[in-house]
């Protein structure tokens, strides 16, 4: 986990490919470094002494791998942690109509210039997903951990949050979008 993929590697660009199951030991290990990796870098202490960048979530292809992998460690605003799960082969199969998007905008561990802009994307998500032991799992999803899932579920899909930013109006929103601070 020392080695995150900085934007501008063609890995961030390509689809993952799925995993079959029951996943070898290398993909359940990769599952457990992406997972102890976010842990470390939301602990203050692990993340100075290491010189971690703080993330919430972390994809297989930000560490090389070219899979359907990502790593979600969601806290509250009081840092306990509301939601946490490694989604294999995940799939958005519905989402609202309305849209969210964080007030200072999205960041990402693999892109270090600060990109201004809003990230519009579905308030609420329905998600089909297989657990690292290969249980199907469909959850549903809104505001903020939405936000992160459809974030890395872009990264296996070869995209990066800037996509999403309108190139013109950078800061426009359709008038009914929740806006998280």
């Amino acid at each position: 986990m020392h080695d995150i993929v900085r934007d501008g590697n063609h890995v961030l660009r390509q689809v993952g490919k799925e995993l079959t199951f029951p996943l070898n030991d290398k993909y359940k290990k990769l599952a457990e470094d992406m997972m102890q990796y976010l842990i470390n870098s939301q602990d203050p202490k692990i993340a100075e002494k290491h010189q971690l960048r703080a993330g919430v979530g972390l994809a297989a292809p930000q560490v090389g791998e070219s899979v359907q992998m990502a790593a979600l460690l969601v806290p509250d605003d009081q840092g306990n942690i509301i939601f946490k799960e490694t989604f294999v082969n995940p799939k958005i199969i519905s989402e609202s109509v309305r849209r969210t998007c964080l007030s200072e905008g999205e960041g990402c561990l693999s892109v270090d210039k600060d990109i201004q802009g809003y990230v519009p994307r579905a308030y609420k998500l329905k998600i089909k997903y297989q657990t690292v032991d290969g249980e199907q799992k469909q959850i549903s999803l809104k505001g903020y951990p939405a936000i992160v899932a459809s974030h890395e579920i872009d990264h296996l899909n070869g995209h990066l949050f800037y996509d999403r930013i309108d190139k013109k109006n950078p800061f426009s929103l359709d008038e009914d979008t929740v806006v998280i601070s």
